[in-house]
């Protein structure tokens, strides 16, 4: 047994970000010695999205060509079956997204194969790979060591730095599916309801969490945040009160981002809500308890009212 299977995520003929992200995984893998990289695309576009896939480490491209239109999952589950049938890698890495359920599990539990969901972090060492994930309603984290046992893991999207799109793609090798009917049939698409706000992509947020006091004042913020070029997220405390939409919560349980500057007014900072927040470049922390754990990982912070700081910047 030896390397690691990416399996790539596409829509409507683009490869999705959090493809990158796992690669971006499984070449720190690899470099710490789980072994080559491979990346395995499914659909009726398999193999011109394969040789899209330029980056520079990945050692085989796998292209497995469907005539569904759409992401099947039944058919997915057996391409990845054949790859692990072929080439017993030691780590699957599939995206923590709706996809990803789709055939991950049955993936692991048809190969009797180690599985997490949710993984915040893996790592390879001594032979062996343990991964981190949310645990109990993620008001933990948990940590997995899956010894000498191949394991699949769903990785939370936004959770590792996007592999650079360089270099030159590996010869496709193409996997022919048998009968691919199943259970399912993809009918179309319909794009969620994510209020138009992406805080994945934000460069600037602007979060806020209970210290706000009430949810009159989030309007507020609205405004300060669009004022300061910002993008408005919050914690899970204030979309669990129904204060504000999921689409903008950070954390284990909400999104993980990276902007270059994370400012977080009326946050104390829960491990769920630190571990979204782990990439961002700058994180400027105002609060009024001195002794909030969000503190301990922010670059700045000043023990003070929030509101009083939103005084003084809209008088600016």
């Amino acid at each position: 047994m030896s390397g690691v299977v990416v399996v790539a995520e596409h829509r409507r003929g683009e490869v999705r970000d959090v493809t990158f992200e796992l690669i971006g995984l499984a070449l720190e893998l690899k470099a710490a010695g789980a072994g080559p990289v491979a990346v395995l695309v499914v659909g009726r576009e398999a193999q011109a999205l394969a040789e899209s896939l330029a980056v520079e480490g990945v050692d085989a491209a796998l292209a497995a060509p469907a005539d569904a239109e759409g992401f099947e999952p039944h058919v997915t589950q057996r391409a990845v079956e054949r790859v692990v049938q072929q080439r017993a890698p030691l780590v699957v890495l599939a995206g923590h997204t709706v996809d990803g359920a789709g055939f991950a599990p049955a993936v692991a539990a048809a190969g009797g194969l180690g599985f997490a969901s949710n993984v915040l972090s893996a790592a390879w060492a001594d032979g062996a790979l343990s991964a981190r994930r949310g645990a109990y309603g993620d008001r933990l984290v948990a940590e997995l060591a899956f010894d000498d046992r191949p394991a699949v893991l769903m990785v939370r999207a936004g959770a590792y730095p996007a592999a650079a799109r360089s270099g030159s793609a590996p010869a496709v090798e193409v996997l022919e599916l048998d009968d691919a009917s199943g259970p399912t049939a993809h009918l179309g698409f319909r794009e969620a309801d994510t209020s138009g706000v992406d805080i994945t992509k934000s460069e600037f947020l602007l979060s806020i969490g209970r210290g706000i006091g009430e949810q009159d004042e989030i309007e507020r913020f609205e405004h300060l945040a669009e004022r300061l070029g910002a993008t408005l997220s919050a914690s899970r405390p204030l979309v669990d009160a129904g204060w504000i939409d999921s689409a903008r919560q950070v954390g284990q349980s909400g999104r993980t981002v990276k902007p270059k500057v994370y400012l977080a007014l009326g946050i104390s900072g829960a491990v769920q809500h630190l571990a979204g927040i782990r990439d961002a470049e700058m994180i400027i922390a105002v609060t009024t308890d001195a002794d909030a754990p969000i503190f301990g990982v922010a670059h700045y912070g000043a023990v003070a009212d929030v509101h009083d700081l939103a005084d003084a910047l809209e008088a600016l």
